[in-house]
């Protein structure tokens, strides 16, 4: 695995307003105990949350599906970083 192959996906809870568009566009997004975005931490490399800000790692080689759902967040409260070590 390089570098090119992994990328976090950010979501910031504090933005997160439960409006899902992130789920309809990529599966491993799910709705968290406190109805906000969250991701399946069984999809991911590692799941960090900080209380505000919830941090997945990928390498799976679905990037273009995480920024669909990034870009589809009408709040952006997605951000997607590629290339993470």
């Amino acid at each position: 695995m390089s570098d090119t192959d992994t990328y976090d996906v950010r979501i910031d809870r504090e933005a997160c307003d439960g409006v899902f568009a992130c789920l309809v566009r990529d599966s491993r997004f799910v709705e968290d105990e406190d109805g906000l975005a969250s991701v399946d931490p069984e999809t991911a490399v590692s799941v960090e949350c900080d209380g505000e800000f919830v941090t997945a790692r990928f390498d799976d080689g679905n990037l273009d599906q995480a920024k669909q759902a990034a870009a589809a967040c009408p709040l952006d409260a997605i951000s997607v970083t590629e290339g993470v070590r």
